[in-house]
């Protein structure tokens, strides 16, 4: 399969201020989506005794995470659909339907009833509408991160990585943060689990209003609009020239011989990076809640500090991928959480000054984070304009589905809150392997954003 060769000159003029709305939204659509899949993560206990109830805690625990990983596992089939929209139509359009169908869903949570109130149905409405919010996620991998990356020279995409991917995770979070402190104040003891965890998750609305109105002003990427001026060129010259292959299906393509590979080889990193990612920051509020019994005013606050650990992490960890190479720093990363990962989850537990546990959960959460900030700019740099956005968006979230079950499995696998550390201290260094495999196998990409050359498996 043959691409044209882009061209960097004739690369539609970018000004500053598109460049930064067009880094500002796609930070701002992932930190919203982020957020709004992070409410669940904050009222866990709380959803697993009003949807899930079990004489066992593990077990209804387990059972709200399995509900988050549903979402997960719907993610590919969203990338699917809004990534070949975004590679077919433009970034704009699938971001925008994207991020206000998650804030609309999301805040649709809390208007559903309870066991209590209307039985088995409670759970399955509860489950039914995470397949449906699952759909528009997917959708945001494959439409912000693209039109991001796509609008910055050379020496900031990786920088723009991590504050795309790890930047707005960590922005999300510091939202829940705040409001989980502002509800759980307002509401506080049993109040909260009657109105306080139906309002946290009403704030998903923010999502939609803000999507609407910021991302509808936004210009396509230089580089997607190069592809289409390519393509309309083509089929103005299509009678009078030799027969030019043109993709019609990014999705079909993406599975062809020339990239199923491709995508494989992908997965190690996605994998690793999302297990590292929601075994740390997104176990951490309920490990601080039910392993150290941490009260809630503190639990919000060592979350806040760790969201903004995260912000900074992954910034400079992606603009690292750009000095020294995104599979170098792939690889040194995968060392440092090899070693220092499993030791937190070891420590954590016995410590009870609240300044030192905020920095180990600080630390382990900036680790978590560093792991796949230069992933969404490898995975822009590996694929072709033409089916960018699919395949960053099924890369990435194949991957992260996986890893998003990994809490369930530890919940599984743990027998009591006792026993979760030295389960968790397993499960991530288990999963710091299988990223090092990937450090390891995947080729250098940087600087391949602009190539339309095959890809290296």
């Amino acid at each position: 399969m043959t691409f044209a060769a882009q061209n960097a000159d004739a690369m539609p003029a970018v000004s500053n201020r598109q460049i930064l709305g067009a880094v500002a939204a796609s930070c701002l659509g992932w930190a919203l989506d982020l957020f709004d899949l992070f409410v669940l993560l904050f009222v866990a206990p709380v959803v697993g005794k009003l949807f899930f109830p079990s004489e066992h805690a593990m077990l209804s625990l387990a059972a709200v995470y399995a509900a988050f990983a549903v979402t997960l596992l719907m993610r590919p089939l969203g990338s699917a659909l809004f990534g070949s929209y975004a590679d077919r139509r433009g970034r704009k359009g699938a971001m925008i339907v994207a991020v206000v169908g998650v804030g609309i869903s999301t805040a649709a949570f809390g208007l559903l009833p309870t066991v209590a109130q209307i039985g088995v149905a409670a759970p399955v409405l509860f489950l039914l509408l995470r397949l449906v919010q699952g759909v528009f996620v997917g959708g945001v991998v494959a439409s912000t991160h693209t039109i991001g990356t796509e609008s910055v020279a050379l020496k900031y995409r990786g920088a723009v990585s991590g504050l795309i991917g790890g930047g707005g995770a960590g922005v999300g979070a510091l939202i829940a943060s705040i409001a989980y402190l502002a509800w759980s104040t307002l509401f506080p003891g049993h109040q909260f689990e009657v109105w306080g965890w139906r309002c946290m998750f009403f704030t998903g609305i923010i999502s939609s209003v803000l999507g609407l109105f910021i991302f509808n002003s936004l210009d396509e990427s230089p580089v997607w609009q190069k592809l289409a001026a390519d393509k309309a060129a083509r089929a103005a010259q299509q009678a009078q020239s030799a027969p030019v292959e043109v993709i019609h299906s990014p999705l079909r393509t993406l599975f062809s011989r020339e990239y199923r590979n491709v995508l494989l080889v992908n997965l190690l990193l996605t994998i690793g990076g999302g297990s590292g990612y929601y075994l740390t920051s997104g176990f951490l509020p309920t490990f601080l809640k039910v392993v150290n019994h941490t009260p809630s005013g503190a639990a919000a606050a060592i979350l806040m500090l760790c969201s903004v650990m995260v912000v900074i992490a992954s910034i400079g960890t992606g603009h690292l991928s750009t000095f020294i190479g995104r599979k170098r720093a792939f690889i040194w990363i995968g060392v440092v959480r090899l070693i220092a990962l499993p030791a937190l989850y070891m420590v954590l537990p016995g410590t009870n000054d609240p300044w030192l546990l905020g920095f180990y959960a600080v630390i382990l959460s900036g680790l978590g984070s560093a792991g796949y900030a230069p992933i969404l700019i490898f995975l822009n740099e590996r694929f072709p304009t033409a089916i960018r956005a699919t395949g960053t968006g099924l890369s990435w979230n194949i991957g992260f589905a996986i890893g998003g079950m990994m809490p369930t499995f530890v919940s599984l696998v743990a027998k009591s809150p006792a026993e979760l550390p030295v389960t968790l201290a397993a499960f991530v260094g288990a999963i710091s392997v299988i990223f090092l495999v990937g450090a390891f196998v995947v080729p250098e990409t940087l600087g391949r954003l602009e190539q339309r050359a095959k890809v290296e498996a």
